[in-house]
C-alpha cells in the first residue's frame, strides 16, 4: 500500500511524436482499441500526442515511467473524448501512477459534527480539478470484462466538468436531460434492485454504489462489452452513445 505522501515525481517524458511501433502494439493489446477504424486510430494517436503534451504523468513510491506505459494511460484516456476533443479534460494538469493499490486520507464531518477519518486502499481515483491517481497494476490486469479503472476514472473527470460527480455530465445541446435523467434513474434503479436480490450480473456490482458511479462503470462497459449494456440497458446505451458520440457495439461487429 503507499500512501499520498510517498509521491516521488517523475515528470513524462517528452513527446515530439508518437513511436508508430509502439502505438501498433499499443492498439493491439486492447480490443477496443483494434476495433477502431484506420481514421479513428489516426485520430485517436493525433489526440493521444496532444494529451502527453498538455499533461503530465507522474510515477509516485519509486514508479519509474517509460513510454509505453505512459501512452496506455493516454491513449485509453483520450478514447472517451474521440469524438469530443481534448478541453473536456480542460482545468487539470496531472495523472499520478502509483506501483499498486494506494491508500489516501478523506477526511468527512457527519451530522453531529464529528469528524471521521477514511483510509481504505484504492486502485484509482479522481480529484475534481485535481489529478486523477491510478494504480498502475490495475491499469495492466485489463480482463476485458468490463471492468477498467482508466476509462472508469476519466470517465469521472468528464462528470466533474460542470461539478461534483452526480452521474450527469454535460451534455450536448441536441441532448435532453430529461431523456437523460429518466434513462439512467430508471436502469440504476432496475440494477440495484438487482444487487439487493443478490442476482449475478455481467456489470461491476459497484455501480450501485451511487448515480455517479453507475455513470463512470457503464462507460467502462460501453467501451469494453458494448454488446452486453446495450442487451441489458439499451436506452442508457443510447444515451452513452450520443454523448460520447461512438457506437461502439457497431464498431466491434465489423
Amino acid at each position: 500500500m503507499w500512501g499520498l505522501k510517498t509521491w516521488r515525481r517523475r515528470r513524462t517524458p517528452s513527446y515530439a511524436a508518437v513511436d508508430e511501433v509502439l502505438w501498433r502494439k499499443i492498439c493491439s493489446r486492447f480490443p477496443f482499441l483494434r476495433a477502431l477504424t484506420a481514421d479513428e486510430k489516426g485520430r485517436l494517436r493525433d489526440l493521444t500526442q496532444r494529451f502527453l503534451g498538455n499533461k503530465q504523468i507522474s510515477g509516485a513510491a519509486e514508479l519509474q515511467l517509460t513510454e509505453e506505459m505512459c501512452m496506455v494511460i493516454a491513449a485509453q484516456a483520450c478514447l472517451l473524448i474521440l469524438n469530443l476533443g481534448l478541453d473536456y479534460y480542460r482545468d487539470w494538469v496531472e495523472v499520478i501512477v502509483y506501483p499498486g493499490d494506494f491508500m489516501p486520507r478523506h477526511e468527512y464531518t457527519d451530522e453531529d459534527g464529528v469528524v471521521h477519518v477514511e483510509r481504505e486502499p484504492m486502485q484509482g481515483e479522481a480529484w475534481l480539478q485535481g489529478p486523477v491517481i491510478l494504480s498502475w497494476e490495475a491499469v495492466q490486469s485489463g480482463a476485458e470484462d468490463g471492468v477498467n479503472v482508466v476509462l472508469h476514472e476519466f470517465a469521472h473527470k468528464l462528470d466533474m466538468l460542470n461539478g461534483d460527480t452526480d452521474g450527469f455530465p454535460p451534455l450536448h445541446e441536441d441532448m435532453s436531460r430529461e431523456a437523460w435523467m429518466l434513462d439512467f434513474s430508471k436502469a440504476y434503479r432496475d440494477f440495484c434492485a438487482r444487487i439487493e436480490r443478490g442476482e449475478r450480473t455481467a456489470i461491476d456490482p459497484y455501480a450501485a454504489e451511487s448515480p455517479a458511479e453507475f455513470f463512470a462503470v457503464l462507460s467502462e462497459v460501453f467501451f469494453e462489452t458494448p454488446q452486453v449494456l446495450k442487451r441489458i440497458y439499451a436506452d442508457v446505451y443510447f444515451q452513452l452513445s450520443r454523448f460520447y458520440r461512438q457506437d461502439p457495439a457497431l464498431r466491434m461487429m465489423h
